[in-house]
């Protein structure tokens, strides 16, 4: 049996969908709905069962699982970089993640978790996934702190070689409509521009940096999902890891692409940066992905245009936008 906690969330479900496609049907989905929408990122997938995740981190803690499990793909955490609860963000993304990849060593068990480019901070460091440079890394959120103490507690124990930890940076696509505020700029922007015909981004918070060209790597759901894939079927592959292009694009360029993917002229506004976003604003992102040099990863990046384009044409624009 493969677990995918987070199963019913963004990345999770569409990990699912990867997965369904490859004949896979063995697998325990965890997560919690409450009251919002993931729900619907499940209906066209095939799982065994659905456990909350109270349930299976009861049972994990345990030892009491009753069946053998393949595999652990960790994606259920907190994603909001704004959550202010900080004592839920130490339990949910760090001590539970924690009681999974003991058990996952204990058990001789694949796990993959899911790490954050939000751990970089402000970039001052650059954007290498070198273990040298954890300790020195500086989050601007709780969230990101979150994360990065998982990470250096892997470091720290001696985990780097048993667990993979993906450092995701910005993903967009299919199946992220119920993260709010948390969608991506893309999903924004299809929204805005299919009501108004413009688009508005920030402005920029720097003197040296022109409006709308602060710069993310920004990542195709499906390609992180195929990754994914890929790395349960290389268990050897551990440590700690970038999940991005490695290509820094300005939200101009992303603006123009849904622009482009819905036929429509370039009209771009500027809006000032909310003071609270500007002091911990990321002005650039770009993954460092030297580290699959030697690989022979299977796994290629589309660009920016490519991938807006897939996401636009084959969901946003159809009736039924949900892989």
């Amino acid at each position: 049996m493969l677990v995918v906690t987070g199963g019913a969330g963004f990345i999770g479900s569409v990990l699912l969908w990867q997965l369904n496609m490859a004949g896979i049907d063995d697998i325990l989905v965890v997560d919690h709905l409450g009251h919002s929408e993931k729900w619907r990122n499940l209906v066209k997938r095939r799982y065994v069962d659905f456990w909350s995740r109270e349930k299976f981190r009861d049972l994990v803690l345990r030892d009491a699982l009753p069946f053998s499990v393949s595999g652990i793909v960790h994606l259920g955490a907190c994603s909001s970089t704004t959550e202010q609860d900080s004592d839920f963000l130490m339990d949910n993304n760090f001590h539970y993640s924690q009681d999974l990849c003991r058990y996952a060593i204990k058990h001789h068990i694949r796990i993959i978790v899911a790490s954050s480019a939000a751990t970089y901070g402000d970039g001052s460091l650059g954007f290498a996934d070198d273990l040298d440079l954890l300790p020195a890394l500086r989050p601007l959120n709780m969230y990101g702190y979150s994360k990065h103490l998982l990470d250096l507690w892997l470091l720290r124990e001696g985990f780097t070689d048993a667990v993979a930890s993906l450092k995701f940076f910005n993903v967009y696509g299919p199946n992220e409509y119920h993260k709010g505020s948390m969608s991506s700029v893309v999903l924004k922007a299809h929204r805005e521009i299919s009501k108004t015909g413009r688009l508005r981004l920030f402005a920029s918070n720097r003197k040296d940096l022109a409006d709308g060209e602060q710069k993310r790597d920004f990542v195709y759901v499906k390609d992180c999902t195929a990754m994914i894939a890929w790395l349960l079927d290389n268990p050897s592959i551990c440590g700690i890891h970038n999940v991005g292009t490695g290509q820094a694009r300005t939200f101009n360029d992303l603006g123009r692409a849904v622009f482009a993917a819905l036929g429509r002229e370039v009209a771009i506004d500027y809006q000032p940066m909310p003071e609270k976003l500007s002091a911990n604003y990321q002005n650039y992102t770009c993954a460092d992905m030297s580290w699959l040099e030697g690989l022979s990863c299977p796994v290629s990046f589309v660009s920016l245009e490519l991938g807006v384009q897939d996401y636009l044409q084959s969901y946003l624009e159809k009736p039924d936008s949900y892989v």
